[in-house]
């Protein structure tokens, strides 16, 4: 790599930190293409996102913003893992390293917290930005669909009243 590629790669990784909720720090020493492309894969579609990335490379783009814990981290052959959504990358992730034991979750950090391999766990226990979203709508539907009926039930029954002098009347 030359000088302009690797200026152009801490650039690259700049705005991927910048745009990640939060970032996982991942070993995969071991893994073979085949598994590395089912892990990216699983995390597209998830909306996330995997790099294998050099250690002094992202170590310069952070810059020294999540100090000497979070550079600890970039150690070994490292791949990170990051989305949009601080839930999604980790949950991904944690969930392929238990299932594939030449992948290994180090740790983490969400803008400058340095996160370690218990906080990425416990990250990807929460529920997702879309399930959230998706138990606030029904939260706030919920009220709003038995106002309606409510209000509706006086007049079904009046027409019930009403269809029966009718039926009652033609008898």
């Amino acid at each position: 790599m030359d000088r302009a590629q690797k200026q152009e790669a801490i650039e690259s990784l700049k705005s991927d930190f910048a745009g990640a909720g939060a970032v996982v720090v991942t070993h995969y020493m071991g893994l073979t293409v085949a598994e590395m492309t089912d892990l990216r894969g699983r995390l597209r579609k998830e909306g996330a996102e995997l790099k294998v990335v050099k250690n002094t490379l992202a170590q310069k783009a952070l810059g020294g913003a999540i100090g000497e814990a979070g550079d600890a981290l970039f150690k070994g052959p490292v791949a990170i893992a990051f989305a949009p959504d601080p839930v999604s990358a980790a949950k991904v992730a944690t969930e392929y390293a238990k299932g594939n034991d030449k992948f290994s979750v180090v740790g983490g950090f969400m803008g400058e917290q340095v996160l370690d391999k218990a906080s990425v766990t416990a990250l990807a226990s929460l529920p997702s930005l879309d399930q959230l979203r998706a138990k606030l709508i029904g939260l706030i539907q919920a009220p709003a669909t038995k106002i309606a009926g409510v209000l509706q039930a006086p007049a079904a029954q009046l027409a019930r009243v009403m269809n029966a002098y009718a039926t009652k009347d033609a008898a």
